[in-house]
């Protein structure tokens, strides 16, 4: 009987030990999950789709969407943060889940700068200042002398409070020493009829939703918010060379997944991440779009990141943008 008995445990010990190893094998043996904090086809959830089909390629497994919408990006990051350190949930984490969020809300389900891996970079969407094709002003000078000469007559729109084109509106109040009147949207599209329509007078834009009607004449570009003139918009130049020197401004995207994920899993994501963001139809189909894709090594993306954080706690801080 007792023979019997320890045979029966070491069976069973066995049995539960290669149960162990199969789920501890290399990475990865199952489907990935990608979190989208926003609702399906979105430039964030074009991005994200592009990119797990190549990536999934590579791995070996599915990589899967998984659409978790909803208070400002929230959900989708508090739901990442507090999944397992496993690396088969991760997702997309942007400008505004992890440089704007922590500064405008007095308190949040995640910490920025603890709860998540930083494993790479996803891609920048260039800001633009854009005007009605009424406007009068022809360049950013000739808009800030109107500005001064009448504050707080001059309109610009926003895609809502605290979203990437507010804040780079308030950098540019600030940088600029000038007073334009936010009149803030519930999203880009209101935003942009309008701003086509004369019922606002400027609007900072990001190209991927843009670009038809900036290229229709229906909108008109003073300036990018870029280092260097883009290639998508060679005539326009930078805010630099209308006069407003170190000015940038982007909506950005970056891959991340929860706290403390093992370096050999953050390793693989990011050489497969990075591998699909430098492929040729990757990358000619994100600049289609009007996206810059941004490979980055796990250390560089984290350091990004922090420096995002400190330039935008500021100009947030300096506008009292809260939102909550």
């Amino acid at each position: 009987m007792k023979r019997n008995t320890l045979r029966l445990v070491g069976a069973l010990l066995l049995a539960c030990g290669l149960g162990a190893h199969a789920q501890s094998g290399a990475f990865p043996n199952q489907p990935v999950k990608w979190v989208v904090p926003y609702a399906p086809g979105g430039t964030t959830d074009v991005i994200a789709r592009n990119l797990a089909t190549r990536m999934g390629h590579d791995l070996g497994q599915p990589v899967v969407v998984d659409n978790k919408p909803g208070a400002a990006s929230i959900i989708g990051a508090t739901f990442i943060a507090r999944s397992q350190p496993d690396g088969y949930t991760v997702g997309t984490a942007d400008s505004g889940t992890l440089a704007f969020n922590p500064a405008m809300y007095a308190s949040l389900s995640y910490d920025a700068g603890k709860d998540f891996t930083f494993i790479g970079g996803l891609g920048k969407m260039p800001l633009v200042l854009a005007v009605a094709p009424n406007f009068p002003a022809k360049n950013v000078q000739e808009l800030l002398a109107l500005v001064k000469k009448s504050p707080g007559s001059v309109s610009s729109a926003s895609s809502g409070p605290g979203s990437p084109l507010h804040v780079a509106l308030e950098l540019f109040k600030q940088r600029t020493g000038t007073d334009l009147m936010h009149v803030p949207y519930k999203g880009s599209a209101p935003a942009l009829q309008d701003l086509m329509a004369g019922q606002v007078q400027t609007m900072f834009v990001d190209l991927p939703p843009s670009l038809s009607m900036i290229k229709g004449g229906k909108i008109r570009v003073l300036a990018v918010a870029t280092p260097q003139r883009l290639s998508i918009l060679p005539d326009v130049p930078t805010m630099a060379e209308a006069g407003v020197p170190g000015f940038e401004a982007y909506a950005w995207q970056g891959f991340v997944g929860p706290a403390k994920l093992p370096d050999a899993v953050v390793q693989r994501l990011n050489k497969d991440l990075v591998a699909a963001l430098k492929h040729p139809e990757m990358r000619a189909r994100l600049e289609e779009l009007g996206i810059q894709p941004m490979p980055m090594a796990p250390a560089q993306f984290t350091e990004f990141v922090r420096s995002e954080q400190k330039l935008w706690s500021g100009v947030i801080k300096a506008a009292n943008i809260r939102l909550d």
